[in-house]
């Protein structure tokens, strides 16, 4: 349940960062802006870093 609540977290966050991040970028590239796109997007990256990260270290976490 912990690892289910923390990647809801992750994905709120990423998609609200995604969104500013992806507006001011539209603005700069002078392209149209697709929130749905760019939310998906930023919520997908986000969940497999933030699950590979934790995939990666999990083993150094039970040694100590």
């Amino acid at each position: 349940m912990k690892l289910l609540a923390s990647n809801v977290v992750v994905i709120f966050w990423a998609i609200i960062f995604g969104e500013i991040i992806g507006y001011i970028a539209s603005k700069l590239e002078v392209v149209p802006y697709n929130y749905m796109q760019i939310g998906g997007v930023a919520a997908v990256v986000a969940l497999i870093a933030v699950n590979g990260i934790y995939l990666i270290s999990k083993d150094s976490y039970a040694k100590q």
